[in-house]
């Protein structure tokens, strides 16, 4: 197969979507893999370490789509990328399609065989594409919101842990999957106080278990949520429902509860964010106030530490490229149901059941496409 890597061009996303090993092990499997002149090197990886891997290396984004079988990505295709998209061609990478119209339209329209990282299960029902940059935004928002917790960043000039006679931060976690937990680490590691909200008493119960007297778990209700929102200085929204849009569960009316000078940093802005005044901003303007509460609300945070990101990424969706390269996607996805789940659009159709219902469009089941 020809697969087709492009160099991201979403605002400062430096990660790419294949490393020179994962070319490496495409070659070796007798697979033609092209890639676009200095893609990698926002990751840290040169042109010269791809050709010595076996890819081949092309000037323009339009020649790789031109070449490719299947295009391997990290972000979801930009508006001019999905121009290049075509009927017969696969696209595999995030898509985060449910808050999107725009783009689903596009992909709809392109007759392409798109399949995203985020909706693929494995045997135990977790998502181990989206577990990795889950744990790297995870991790990444508690860091950013301390940054932004400072007065010279617009925050209310609180030390995130604290010092010996002050108390520390009041970090709120909304959702302890795997975003929550990883931010729930680096907090609990920098001292701060921690509350964190989940819908599943299970869950609670594990957080119990693996941070003990270090946190407080509540379950998730609207009255949980007014009642520890006047305390808290920084709030993580690590909500997912995978596939479908993030529920608000933070109002514009709820704002007015938090003190002037708190921070929001909603990391489930992918699914159109869990705090109703989110919007997706970038890395080179990245927050913005809204009744004296600071937002942090980029779309692709992992995308600031590409070298890990990319790195973490391609660790988990090598396995799942090869599938794909070396038996074609109906068969990949038919000896694997978690892998089928990935199956967001093909040639026209809609298949994935929450963003058909999310956008309120036809729906058809991805089984259908195997039979054929």
């Amino acid at each position: 197969m020809r697969i087709g890597c492009p160099k991201e061009i979403k605002n400062n996303e430096n990660r790419v979507g294949l490393t020179p090993a994962g070319a490496k092990a495409l070659v070796a499997s007798g697979h033609e893999v092209y890639l676009q002149k200095t893609a990698g090197e926002g990751s840290g990886f040169s042109d010269q370490e791809f050709t010595q891997a076996g890819a081949h290396l092309l000037a323009t984004a339009d020649e790789v789509f031109d070449r490719a079988e299947m295009i391997i990505k990290v972000k979801e295709p930009q508006a001019g990328e999905i121009k290049k998209l075509k009927q017969g061609q696969v696209l595999f990478t995030y898509l985060h399609l449910a808050p999107d119209t725009e783009q689903t339209q596009g992909l709809l329209h392109s007759k392409v065989t798109a399949i995203a990282y985020e909706t693929i299960t494995d045997r135990d029902h977790r998502l181990p594409l989206l577990t990795p940059m889950s744990e790297v935004a995870g991790r990444m928002s508690v860091q950013v919101g301390a940054q932004y917790l400072q007065k010279t960043m617009g925050g209310r000039g609180m030390l995130l842990g604290g010092v010996p006679g002050v108390p520390p931060a009041h970090v709120l976690v909304l959702g302890g999957g795997v975003v929550g937990i990883n931010a729930i680490k680096i907090a609990v590691g920098m001292g701060a106080r921690v509350t964190v909200l989940d819908r599943s008493l299970p869950q609670l119960r594990y957080l119990d278990d693996i941070f003990g007297s270090s946190i407080e778990t509540l379950w998730s209700s609207q009255a949980h949520i007014e009642e520890t929102l006047p305390s808290a200085d920084l709030v993580i929204g690590a909500v997912l429902v995978p596939g479908a849009s993030a529920p608000k569960l933070i109002t514009r009316s709820m704002l007015k509860l938090m003190k002037k000078g708190s921070v929001i940093v909603d990391v489930a802005v992918d699914q159109g964010g869990c705090v109703e005044t989110t919007h997706a901003t970038t890395h080179a303007d990245p927050v913005y106030i809204v009744d004296d509460v600071l937002h942090y609300s980029v779309a692709n945070m992992p995308g600031a530490v590409p070298r890990t990101s990319t790195i973490a990424l391609t660790n988990a969706t090598l396995p799942y490229t090869l599938k794909l390269a070396n038996a074609g996607w109906k068969k990949a996805l038919a000896e694997d149901p978690g892998f089928l789940l990935g199956l967001n659009v093909h040639e026209g159709h809609l298949t994935c059941a929450p963003v058909a219902e999310e956008q309120k469009l036809k729906y058809t089941a991805p089984e259908s496409f195997l039979r054929s």
